[in-house]
């Protein structure tokens, strides 16, 4: 998993420098396969359930599963997050940012950086003893008090040699609520916080979800493993 989470550590890195004004991201795919191809690795998110593509690149309202297309070009102001997951020997390595595209405008630079701090609450609160309530609470805490909302359709989840498995992590809830987290549990925490109402609509192609007031959303997505004294974030390059 510590070679898997390295992995979209790196190749995430390597699509964002990609990023610019006039840039399709149908591109920022391509760029996506030729870089796991050139390493043996496997793209999780293509042909998941049908998924047509080998990332997510979701741009301004839309919340998450936006499918890359040569039609979106990013313009100057744009946010987009960019959501990828490598397959390395069998193992999944899952992370997920979002970037300004050229000059961040106002409000959507502190949606980006709250929703940043929220996964970084959330990561703090991780350790063998705390429950599953205490990640959504430390986010959902922020986030409100900060005047967003939380999107609750969608969870992190437990991670390894499958992409989905349990638990599921909620990122709103209660202190002192829900499982108990352990030694060794391999989880993502990726919150998606919204400007407006955290209620979502899926489009007609299935998978793309939008903000129902068509508001920015933003998110960061980090897999960790519980350690002994705390928690370990697999897909962080530092």
């Amino acid at each position: 998993m510590r070679r898997a989470g390295r992995a979209a550590a790196e190749m995430i890195e390597h699509l964002a420098a990609l990023l610019k004004p006039g840039i399709s991201t149908a591109d920022l795919d391509d760029a996506a396969v030729a870089w796991t191809s050139a390493r043996g690795y496997r793209n999780g998110p293509l042909n998941y359930h049908g998924y047509p593509k080998s990332i997510c690149t979701s741009v301004n309202e839309v919340v998450c599963h936006g499918i890359p297309t040569k039609k979106l070009v990013l313009k100057d102001g744009d946010i987009i997050n960019i959501d990828v997951t490598p397959i390395v020997d069998g193992w999944y390595g899952d992370t997920s940012q979002t970037y300004h595209v050229g000059t961040p405008r106002p409000q959507a630079k502190k949606l980006v950086d709250v929703t940043a701090e929220c996964l970084r609450r959330a990561i703090a609160v991780v350790k063998p003893g705390a429950r599953l309530g205490d990640i959504g609470a430390a986010i959902q805490e922020y986030a409100e008090a900060n005047g967003y909302s939380v999107v609750k359709d969608f969870v992190g989840h437990g991670i390894g040699r499958t992409f989905h498995a349990p638990p599921q992590v909620p990122h709103y809830g209660k202190r002192g609520k829900g499982s108990r987290l352990e030694k060794g549990m391999c989880f993502t925490i990726e919150p998606m916080i919204n400007a407006g109402t955290w209620e979502i609509e899926v489009l007609d192609d299935g998978w793309t979800a939008v903000t129902r007031d068509r508001k920015l959303s933003a998110q960061f997505e980090h897999t960790i493993v519980v350690t002994e004294h705390g928690c370990e974030i697999l897909t962080a390059l530092e």
